[in-house]
């Protein structure tokens, strides 16, 4: 079995901006601006992971813990402060609502642009695009701008074109809260089907039921560190046992 995404020693800090008074403020300029109004924090530190073809994993962990930043790594919008990430394979999926979408353009041209981004030719767009109109359920409105579609639509024909692309790694990010529940069902017997076939997917979502459904192991992130790595009913039982 070969490896498709190998996270080695993973840092990334964020800057925390503090409001001041404007007396803190003002010593803080009379002292030559001495000191920071700021702090850092590590979202992810020094995080390694090594996730197999063919795994199903679910990154789990309370808000903050850093679940989402490794994803996008993961995915590449990220890029580290220090460490390595290595994938194999092409590489889509759901990190954020219409991300690689353009406003202005109607559903059509974004099918082509965002199918574009993620790797596939004009041809394969092409080929595909029945399909991809077909399981959005956009229907008449694939010629309107995407200015005017609900968060619903926009996450329909996203993950339409992503699911299309025939990645080897899968990523969604809990957006599969923001459509209704019967398109839902349909993103998540998708999502089955794409494990069955071998393809290798992480999953970040609170929904502790839908991701022992869907993933076979978990790794649970805590203040931006791995403290749990293993099957994931363990890790879903540990997380739902915190204080």
């Amino acid at each position: 079995m070969s490896t498709a995404i190998q996270v080695q020693d993973l840092s990334k800090q964020f800057v925390l901006r503090h409001t001041r008074s404007i007396k803190e403020a003002f010593v803080w300029l009379m002292k030559g601006r001495k000191g920071d109004l700021s702090e850092k924090f590590y979202a992810l530190n020094e995080v390694s992971l090594q996730i197999e073809q063919g795994e199903t994993v679910a990154l789990l962990g309370l808000n903050g813990s850093g679940k989402s930043t490794l994803l996008k790594h993961i995915s590449g919008v990220m890029l580290p402060d220090t460490g390595t990430v290595l994938t194999r394979g092409r590489v889509a999926g759901l990190i954020e609502v219409g991300a690689g979408f353009h406003p202005d353009l109607s559903g059509r041209d974004n099918v082509y642009l965002n199918g574009a981004i993620l790797g596939m030719s004009e041809s394969q767009i092409e080929e595909r695009f029945d399909s991809i109109v077909e399981f959005s359920e956009i229907g008449q409105f694939i010629d309107t701008e995407v200015k005017f579609y609900s968060s619903g639509m926009y996450l329909r024909l996203a993950f339409s074109v992503a699911v299309h692309t025939n990645p080897e790694v899968f990523l969604v990010d809990e957006i599969l809260a923001v459509g209704d529940e019967p398109f839902q069902k349909k993103c998540i017997a998708k999502i089955k089907e794409l494990a069955a076939a071998g393809r290798t997917l992480v999953v970040v979502s609170h929904d502790l039921d839908l991701v022992a459904q869907i993933c076979e192991r978990g790794v649970l992130l805590e203040h931006g560190r791995i403290v749990m790595d293993g099957p994931v009913g363990d890790v879903v039982a540990r997380l739902r046992d915190r204080p």
